[in-house]
């Protein structure tokens, strides 16, 4: 199943990156085995989407496992947001079937992962800056210490640190 230039690339729901979307379906795409999945896995986007509109906003962090035999698993966060969800699947399966979606069962499954990794800021590198007046104070320390064999590596230590930082 080759693409033509003529066809409009699929893409993923969930994924942050246009380009990640369309890779995933190019690679989906590019074997018959998997090209079986395509279908699936837009599917699973599709409905996705709709869970997102019905849901109120505070349940972001659900997504969907799978559907299968009309029965709905979703992935929460935490426990918490599964006994908020579990008030709102009355509201879920009507909304979900008033976009044509048979969900006659909706299972809900705790995944602790997606929330510890999701809450788990990017790493923020951060870069020291020294005033020069401290620059200047390193540079002093170094130069009045005495030049004994103890002192040598603080005083190299103190013009390797004022040298870097002006």
């Amino acid at each position: 199943m080759q693409s033509s230039s003529n066809q409009r690339p699929y893409t993923i729901f969930g994924t942050r990156d246009r380009r990640t979307a369309f890779g995933a379906t190019d690679f989906l795409r590019s074997n018959e085995r998997l090209a079986a999945l395509l279908p699936a896995a837009m599917r699973i986007g599709n409905l996705q989407k709709d869970l997102r509109v019905i849901l109120p906003p505070m349940y972001g962090g659900c997504d969907v496992l799978s559907f299968q035999d009309s029965v709905l698993v979703l992935a929460v966060p935490s426990s918490a947001v599964a006994a908020k969800l579990k008030q709102q699947l009355p509201k879920l399966q009507a909304g979900l079937q008033k976009k044509g979606w048979q969900v006659e069962s909706v299972r809900i499954k705790i995944q602790v992962g997606r929330a510890v990794a999701a809450a788990q800021p990017q790493a923020v590198k951060r870069v020291l800056e020294l005033p020069p007046t401290a620059v200047q104070a390193f540079e002093e320390l170094g130069e009045a210490l005495p030049a004994t064999a103890q002192n040598a590596p603080l005083i190299a230590a103190l013009r390797r640190l004022a040298e870097k930082r002006k």
